[in-house]
């Protein structure tokens, strides 16, 4: 779920009319601030290419699909706006379905701004990290999403997940939280980071599941890139990694206590602007919001009815 936001402030034009610098501050002055560029765009829904009449032929089993989609996606919109628990059941098995079918589905949900996996393994330095045990890419519908996970038997499953973030993610940091990493020495050089370790207990001790997250910005804290790395070492990498491209990049990852996530946002360069560490369940920028799951109620009931219109034209 992938679109790179690469439009920078400014436009770097010459002023048109010479300037000639006289009076008082016309002297040379010092190198100037330099600022960091924030990101200036932000994905925004796109409607997917449907496919055509004749494509539709034959392809019931796709459009069945996307119909159970629907009612599930309806289900928990109404669950959510009453308080109720959700549907038990919000997966729909792509089992089955011919590869021309699983394309239109494709087609129709599209590419959305959050994509994830959970790997075997996390990396270790020098080493490639662990196979990816699932892959996850949300559509153009927020909060509709393509899973697909890989078995203890081997089998892999293909599924449509209604909902704010895919229930194996969850899992997959809830059982990363249960290995935490031994409480290593602290280095001679390292100055500010066991400050910020205890900060985060404190943090862990008091949160409770609803409540806002507890987020501790690293960047503006005075920290060596030696801090850093040892509250990374402390935290432990969990398998869990999550790219958001809502507003510049987003990279989540998962860490081995419970309930902390790492959380670094990047602008169009590739540079750094927010460097934080969340206590939280899942961090609220991974999820689709309850009124991003309407909207896409909203959205898919349009698609399926130019779809069923479609079907009567045949």
């Amino acid at each position: 779920m992938s679109r790179d936001l690469d439009a920078l402030f400014g436009t770097g034009k010459p002023f048109p009319i010479p300037v000639v610098a006289l009076g008082p501050g016309a002297q040379p002055m010092d190198d100037g601030l330099e600022y960091l560029h924030m990101p200036s765009g932000m994905a925004t829904y796109q409607a997917p290419r449907l496919p055509e009449p004749e494509e539709l032929a034959g392809h019931n089993g796709a459009v069945s699909a996307l119909r159970q989609t629907l009612d599930v996606l309806q289900a928990v919109v109404a669950a959510q706006a009453a308080g109720t628990a959700l549907p038990d059941e919000c997966r729909i098995n792509l089992a089955g379905l011919s590869a021309e079918d699983l394309q239109l589905i494709n087609q129709v949900l599209g590419e959305g701004e959050v994509s994830a996996q959970v790997l075997a393994r996390p990396a270790l330095p020098g080493e490639p990290a662990g196979e990816a045990l699932v892959r996850v890419q949300e559509s153009v519908f927020a909060g509709v999403w393509r899973v697909m996970a890989t078995q203890a038997d081997g089998a892999v499953l293909d599924c449509i997940e209604v909902g704010a973030l895919p229930t194996a993610l969850v899992a997959a940091a809830r059982e990363d939280g249960r290995t935490a990493p031994p409480t290593l020495p602290v280095p001679a050089q390292v100055m500010n980071a066991p400050a910020v370790l205890t900060e985060l207990e404190e943090h862990r001790q008091h949160w409770r599941a609803g409540q806002p997250a507890q987020v501790v910005n690293l960047t503006l804290l005075p920290l060596t890139p030696l801090d850093i790395g040892f509250i990374d070492a402390q935290l432990g990498t969990g398998r869990v990694l999550i790219l958001s491209r809502g507003y510049g990049n987003c990279r989540i990852s998962s860490t081995r206590v419970p309930n902390t996530w790492r959380v670094v946002y990047y602008n169009s360069q590739d540079t750094v602007i927010l460097n934080s560490v969340e206590v939280v369940s899942v961090p609220e920028v991974a999820c689709a919001a309850p009124e991003d799951l309407a909207d896409s109620a909203e959205r898919l009931t349009e698609v399926l009815a130019w779809v069923g219109g479609m079907e009567g034209a045949q």
